[in-house]
C-alpha cells in the first residue's frame, strides 16, 4: 500500500481536522503545515510533530508531498489549487470549492490539465445513515417524491466573527447559507438532483456583518419534487441541521447524521431498526460550537480521495461534483439580492 505524504495549507480550526484525520489513516502522513505567517503553522506543526512551511509556494515544489489539502479561508482556495496543478499535486479542497464559479472552473482547468485530482470535502457524505438514506431514494422506497426539505438552525455568537475574514462577501463568499449550510445544501442535491426553479429571502438579523445571518428559499427539482432551504447563524441557542424526504410510500427525517423518523408504507426488519440504529446523541455536533465537529467523516473522506487516486478511478466528489452546491448558493443569493425567481 503506497503511503501518501500530504500537506495542509492552512492553520486554522478546520486544518487541525484535517491533520488528525491525515493522522488516523494508515496510508497516509502528515508532511506539513503551512499559513500565511500567522504563526498557527508553527504550533500546529508541533502538535502533531511535522515539517512547517514558510507558504504554499514553498510546499507545492517540496519533492516531500504527493497531495495538499486546502483549509484556508473560502475565497482564498482557487490560487493554491491552480498553483498545485502546476506542481503536478493532487488537491483535497474544503468546503465550498471556492466562492465564485469562475474560481472552481478554473481550478477544475488547471487539473484536467495536469492530469491530477481535484476533490472536495462534504464529508457529511460518508456517514453510514447518509448512504442509507440516498439508498432510499436511489431504490424508490418514497415512492413519488414530494417534499425535500434542510435546515441548520444553527449558533454563532459575535465572537465568532470576531475573526475578519468571516461574514465576508470577498472572502468568506456569504454567510449562513455559504459557510454553514453549504453541507446541508450539497445533500439536498444529492439526494434530489437538479433544480429548475428557486426564490429566496435572506437577511442579517442578529450579527454585525456583510452577509446574511438568515436565508430560506423554496425550490423545485426537475423530477417535479418541491423542496425548500433554511439556513442560520442567529437561532440561539442552535439546534441539530436536518434533512426531510417525504413521498407517497415513505417519509425520512435525520438530524445531524442520525435518523429520527423512517416510516414507509412496507418496513422490514432492518427499517424498524433504523432510528435505535442510528440514534441522535443529546447535543447537536457544531450547533453552536464549531470546533465540537468530529473528525472521523473528515478521514474518511480523506480516504476515499487517497482511495480513488490508488485505483485510477474518478473522486466521487470530484470538482464538477463540488461545484454543484455552490452554484445553488449563489443562485440562492441572486434570487434574494434581485427579489425574483432564479430559473436555472
Amino acid at each position: 500500500m503506497k503511503t501518501w505524504n500530504i500537506g495542509v495549507i492552512g492553520a486554522g480550526m478546520v486544518a487541525d481536522f484535517h491533520a488528525k484525520s491525515i493522522e488516523s489513516l494508515p496510508n497516509t502522513k502528515l508532511a506539513g503545515i503551512c499559513d500565511s505567517g500567522s504563526g498557527k503553522a508553527k504550533l500546529l506543526a508541533e502538535k502533531y510533530g511535522c515539517p512547517v512551511f514558510a507558504d504554499y509556494n514553498a510546499m507545492l515544489h517540496s519533492n516531500t508531498i504527493d497531495i495538499v489539502t486546502i483549509a484556508t479561508p473560502s475565497g482564498m482556495h482557487k490560487a493554491p489549487a491552480v498553483e498545485a496543478a502546476k506542481c503536478g499535486k493532487h488537491v483535497l479542497c474544503e468546503k465550498p470549492l471556492e466562492i465564485s464559479l469562475d474560481s472552481i472552473d478554473a481550478m477544475i482547468e488547471a487539473h484536467d490539465k495536469a492530469g491530477t485530482y481535484l476533490g472536495g470535502i462534504f464529508n457529511y457524505r460518508f456517514n453510514d445513515s447518509v448512504q442509507h438514506l440516498k439508498q432510499a431514494v436511489v431504490s424508490g422506497k418514497f415512492g413519488t417524491i414530494s417534499h425535500a426539505a434542510i435546515a441548520v438552525p444553527w449558533w454563532r455568537s459575535d465572537a465568532y466573527y470576531q475573526n475578519k475574514w468571516r461574514g465576508t462577501w470577498s472572502v468568506d463568499g456569504g454567510g449562513a447559507i455559504m459557510n454553514q449550510s453549504i453541507h446541508m445544501v450539497d445533500m439536498l442535491q444529492y439526494m434530489m438532483g437538479p433544480v429548475d426553479t428557486l426564490y429566496a429571502y435572506m437577511g442579517t438579523l442578529g450579527h454585525n456583518i456583510e452577509t446574511e445571518d438568515t436565508a430560506a428559499a423554496v425550490l423545485k427539482f426537475r423530477n417535479n419534487a418541491i423542496g425548500s432551504i433554511y439556513g442560520s447563524t442567529a437561532s440561539f441557542p442552535g439546534q441539530a441541521r436536518s434533512i426531510m424526504i417525504t413521498g407517497t410510500k415513505g417519509t425520512a427525517v435525520m438530524e445531524d447524521n442520525y435518523i429520527k423518523t423512517w416510516q414507509f408504507d412496507t418496513m422490514t426488519e432492518e427499517d424498524t431498526a433504523m432510528t435505535s440504529r442510528y440514534k441522535a446523541p443529546e447535543q447537536a455536533a457544531g450547533a453552536s460550537d464549531p470546533a465540537a465537529i468530529p473528525f472521523e467523516l473528515h478521514a474518511k473522506n480523506i480516504a476515499a480521495f487517497t482511495d480513488a487516486i490508488d485505483a485510477g478511478k474518478p473522486f466521487e466528489i470530484d470538482g464538477h461534483e463540488a461545484r454543484k452546491a455552490v452554484a445553488l448558493v449563489l443562485a440562492l443569493y441572486t434570487s434574494a439580492k434581485e427579489n425574483r425567481a432564479f430559473i436555472f
